[in-house]
């Protein structure tokens, strides 16, 4: 089972080897300003998993399960994305994704591409859920300064 950071390297890897052809690991110690000691580990890790073959001081290579996997990850990041602009999340986009992607299913994901294909499709439809949220105040987050999300939103808003 990958964890949150194999996938976070997992889709590095993807992103890199489509964008370049190829990938090295002082490629990824670059893009995920990590130490070389830790990308060898969890290269060695995602190699173990069979998500991608890696021999020492040479290019790293996604195995076909590699491939799927590293393609859902990174649709999975654009598609909330794009699901939150959609809906006019002001804040931290990135952030709020990073924090959403580990913990959501793919069965999950597909409902949201398929709301942001009826939201694309119904512009009408998109423009009556945002009249619905104009001046609607956010009476839910009185009282919660407490959750991570409240001070995250804050200390970027300042």
């Amino acid at each position: 089972m990958l964890t949150e950071s194999m996938e976070d390297y997992l889709e590095m890897i993807y992103r890199l080897v489509k964008e370049k052809g190829y990938i090295r690991a002082v490629d990824l110690s670059e893009a995920l300003q990590f130490q070389a000691s830790s990308i060898t580990k969890m290269i060695q890790k995602l190699d173990e998993a069979g998500f991608i073959k890696y021999e020492k001081y040479r290019n790293i290579a996604l195995t076909p399960m590699g491939e799927k996997y590293g393609s859902f990850l990174v649709w999975r990041d654009s598609t909330l994305k794009k699901f939150l602009c959609l809906l006019n999340a002001q804040t931290g986009i990135d952030e709020q994704v990073e924090g959403i992607e580990h913990y959501i299913t793919p069965k999950t994901m597909q409902l949201i591409n398929n709301l942001i294909t009826y939201f694309e499709s119904n512009p009408q439809a998109l423009q009556s859920f945002h009249a619905l949220q104009h001046g609607q105040t956010s009476e839910k987050e009185d009282g919660l300064d407490q959750l991570r999300a409240w001070e995250f939103r804050h200390n970027i808003e300042q």
